[in-house]
């Protein structure tokens, strides 16, 4: 399962309190697709299915479906907001390869 760092909480906790819905979970997800064959998604979410997995980081509920939690096992969201590097980012030690957007991975 994928795991946040505080600043990946905290920026997500404020935007979804901009969203005005406490009930938003964070959804992330991996699909087929994108340069190296994998790519990640990430959206707000109210739904949940029974065999999705959940996770709480600082008051924001991560989902991930069953199939994305095994290919998101140790990896780590983490948020910056510097000049050289800002937004999100993924670090995956299961990612053999990526491409230079840092979006997908094989």
């Amino acid at each position: 399962m994928i795991a946040l760092t505080d600043s990946a909480a905290t920026k997500v906790g404020q935007l979804i309190k901009a969203e005005g819905d406490e009930t938003l979970a964070l959804r992330v997800a991996v699909r087929p697709g994108g340069c190296s064959g994998f790519s990640y998604e990430m959206y707000f979410d109210t739904d949940k299915a029974a065999d999705d997995v959940t996770v709480e980081y600082h008051g924001v509920n991560v989902v991930v479906d069953p199939s994305s939690a095994m290919l998101l096992e140790g990896a780590t969201l983490d948020y910056k907001d510097g000049l050289n590097d800002a937004g999100f980012a993924i670090d995956n030690p299961n990612a053999q390869r990526t491409c230079g957007c840092g979006q997908s991975f094989s």
